[in-house]
């Protein structure tokens, strides 16, 4: 679906709103989407479906994936946590994988950043240098 300028300037107004110190405030958003649907503004479906893009750009940024190719020792872990933690502050949610393709290495993906110090990821870095 596209939508209009409008909405979606509309949509991120609202959604700057519902930010109190930088963190969303889940009862504001929840007011705002509520009032959205039942008053039905001009191209209201529109600002809903920009609403909630906002919301999963903005969860996707908080959310941390491990990936390693075989497991994690808890101390990797907890190095892993702190170090990031001390980046981007305490309300990260992490997710750790196994992938036994990556032949060794950390991957960590949060948001759309990646770090990637993986056997596979240099060894492909390799491939394409040539």
């Amino acid at each position: 679906m596209k939508v209009s300028k409008d909405a979606a300037s509309a949509a991120r107004r609202l959604y700057r709103l519902c930010n109190v110190d930088g963190k969303l405030d889940e009862v504001k958003f929840s007011k705002v989407v509520k009032t959205v649907a039942e008053k039905k503004p001009r191209n209201f479906h529109g600002i809903l479906v920009t609403l909630k893009r906002q919301l999963e750009l903005d969860l996707a940024k908080k959310h941390v994936t491990v990936d390693s190719a075989s497991e994690l020792d808890s101390a990797t872990k907890e190095s892993i946590v702190a170090k990031l933690t001390k980046q981007h502050g305490s309300d990260l949610t992490y997710e750790y994988n196994i992938n036994s393709a990556l032949l060794g290495g950390i991957r960590i993906r949060k948001g759309d950043d990646v770090w990637d110090g993986t056997v596979k990821g240099r060894l492909d870095a390799i491939a394409n240098a040539f």
